[in-house]
């Protein structure tokens, strides 16, 4: 992943100066000690103002990034809080459980500061991540510090990340057309190009000295027999094109993301489709939205940043055949056949999540459309197909509605070992009350065609990400018995 973030993790603790100092300085020790390599100890204990200071100098100093606040006791209020203020990056605010042994002198009251420190944080309007059960001994603050990280890699990913368009959004497909309002609000910078800027900066790459390498990369990627050499040498030119555009036009921001237009013009105009080199950028963490999808681009970011590995964007796409569920998955998985779906998209799923027998094909629904009846596949062809390995998956999305405000849906499950029989890059997925979930979710709150896909079981990362940007609609797939507020009880 060469667009994200690498986390520089610290750990401050403070002190509440009437009681010993000593017992935040040696429970910080014991979680250092816990946690071990990769964590920068901040050697100032925090007690008032003034220590607050030089110990946000120091940790900035030692290019810590992302920070723990911890309170070995009580904590000073003001202070504690004041670091989030003056450390520029996410804090996490965790306090110490007693155990020690000396229930007089080593007694440190924790519980009753970290109240004291969340309404202080909410009296100033600052950010601090708070775990769901923010307190624990040296080893289960390790373990809070380590499931942090994530968190912290995408909120500062988001704070240096760019999104870069390229086209209009397409006439019929109104569901990508989500207001752009929400992307400042997390702090997302976004430039809005035309398709025609793109073909320019194509063209001016014919002949880049570069191709003959990308296009031996490409092969060596797919394998004979399963690539067209001749379209090779247009895709890698175009795989520089999107490349360079990300470097010159990063500006002041450190990651990219982009959100392009790939039909119906694109293809006649390049003589490719582009999924494939989608495909590509995204193995490498830079997701390519398919259809000018904005908040898909976003959401697929945010996934690899919190997953530590690439995601793809597909469709929530059409429902499983009875005779497919009769006959590989009931009785083998535990799923009825609304807890099914497939998950499709032309060719844009990086090839290493893909089954083996992938390979680069051409766009049946776009041939139809823009090539001649029953003539051979031409500049339709580019996109990665085959079907998409089993693995374990959350299903998630960030978008800004209609109405301007940013909400969320996160749903976990996996894609199962089944073969779908179809085109595309295409997975059956299995993800209980998944029927329930489409309606009242996807359908009555009005979100779009495009799913993130993380290969990953991590929506407990998610949910915290949300929260910590504020977005309070966060929907989820609620188990059978649990009612969605439009859910007729009655039914």
């Amino acid at each position: 992943m060469i667009n994200i973030p690498q986390v520089r993790l610290g750990i401050i603790a403070v002190s509440r100066d009437c009681f010993p100092i000593a017992l935040s300085t040696q429970r910080r020790k014991n979680i250092a000690a816990a946690y071990g390599e990769d964590l920068y100890e901040c050697p100032i204990t925090v007690e008032n103002e003034k220590d607050m200071l030089k110990a946000v100098a120091d940790v900035k100093e030692a290019e810590v990034n992302a920070l723990v606040v911890f309170l070995g006791n009580f904590g000073p209020e003001t202070p504690e809080t004041l670091i989030a203020k003056y450390f520029d990056g996410p804090c996490m605010f965790v306090a110490a459980s007693e155990g020690d042994g000396d229930m007089i002198n080593g007694r440190g009251d924790a519980y009753c500061g970290m109240l004291n420190c969340s309404y202080n944080l909410g009296m100033r309007h600052l950010k601090g991540y708070i775990p769901e059960y923010p307190l624990g001994t040296a080893d289960e603050i390790a373990e809070k510090m380590r499931e942090f990280v994530p968190i912290a890699r995408t909120i500062l990913g988001l704070k240096d990340l760019k999104i870069i368009t390229f086209g209009p959004r397409p006439q019929d497909f109104f569901a990508c057309n989500a207001p752009i309002k929400g992307l400042y609000e997390l702090g997302v910078e976004i430039e809005e190009n035309s398709e025609l800027d793109l073909l320019v900066s194509y063209q001016e790459h014919a002949g880049d000295p570069r191709i003959p390498d990308v296009c031996a990369d490409m092969a060596k990627e797919m394998g004979e027999g399963r690539y067209y050499p001749e379209l090779n040498e247009r895709m890698a030119q175009f795989e520089l094109t999107l490349l360079d555009w990300a470097e010159n036009h990063k500006g002041s921001r450190k990651y990219v993301a982009f959100a392009d237009k790939c039909w119906p013009a694109f293809p006649s105009q390049f003589g490719f489709e582009p999924c494939y080199v989608n495909s590509r950028l995204a193995s490498r963490g830079i997701p390519v939205s398919c259809e000018v999808d904005i908040y898909g681009a976003l959401s697929e970011y945010i996934g690899m940043c919190v997953s530590g590995d690439t995601v793809t964007l597909l469709d929530i796409n059409n429902t499983v055949p009875q005779y497919i569920y009769d006959e590989d998955i009931k009785g083998k998985y535990d799923y009825s056949l609304t807890d099914t779906f497939m998950g499709f998209h032309c060719g844009n799923t990086p090839e290493c999540k893909m089954c083996a027998d992938r390979a680069v094909k051409y766009q049946l629904i776009q041939h139809r459309l823009l090539e001649p009846q029953g003539s051979e596949p031409d500049f339709t062809r580019g996109t990665l197909e085959g079907d998409i390995a089993a693995s374990d998956v959350t299903f998630y999305r960030l978008q800004c509605d209609s109405q301007g405000q940013l909400r969320a849906y996160i749903a976990q499950g996996e894609i199962l070992d089944v073969p779908t029989r179809s085109f595309g890059g295409i997975g059956v997925f299995g993800i209980k009350e998944m029927g329930r979930f489409y309606r009242h979710v996807l359908v009555q709150k009005g979100y779009p065609h495009h799913g993130a896909v993380a290969f990953h079981h991590c929506g407990k990362q998610l949910f915290e990400v949300f929260k910590y940007l504020g977005i309070t609609d966060i929907a989820y797939n609620q188990p059978k018995g649990v009612l969605y507020p439009t859910e007729n009880p009655f039914a």
